[in-house]
């Protein structure tokens, strides 16, 4: 019986995976077409924009946006040379480096948040039209078998 708790738990789990990369292309996609931004790039100004004082470690943006340290430092200088974030060097570590989002970043985060929770919504609650590969029967009893597995710390 255990095996198949396992082995039902990893189907689930892969087609909800399958599932999220698809909705993530499509999210960027969406993006890069109306906004010129990534989705890895948008949600890191999200969260900038979210933070105290509009700044994050840029190892604690790493861990937000599923990224490691150096696919982070390489984030942070895109939007860095794209005007969106600046850097500076935490007062108490001179080896921290902050990311901090820019007005320039901030106004992005602003015009895209609206559309883009849309958009998410759009896609998450036309899932059959937008994804017809999915069974969005089975997709929901993944989702819910998923959160049955996940214990809160």
């Amino acid at each position: 019986m255990k095996a198949t708790v396992a082995t039902d738990a990893s189907a689930a789990w892969s087609r909800v995976a399958a599932f999220a990369s698809a909705v993530d292309a499509s999210l960027g996609k969406w993006l890069l077409e109306t906004y010129r931004v990534g989705l890895t790039e948008y949600r890191a100004l999200a969260h900038l924009e979210d933070a105290p004082d509009n700044e994050l470690r840029v190892n604690d943006l790493a861990q937000r946006v599923g990224l490691n340290q150096s696919s982070a430092t390489r984030l942070v200088s895109r939007l860095y040379a794209k005007g969106l974030t600046r850097r500076d060097v935490c007062p108490d570590d001179a080896r921290g480096v902050y990311a901090v989002i820019t007005e320039q970043g901030a106004t992005l985060v602003h015009e895209v948040r609206g559309p883009y929770e849309d958009r998410v919504r759009e896609l998450l609650g036309g899932a059959a039209a937008h994804f017809p590969q999915v069974d969005a029967v089975q997709l929901g009893r993944d989702v819910t078998d998923v959160g049955a597995l996940i214990s809160p710390a």
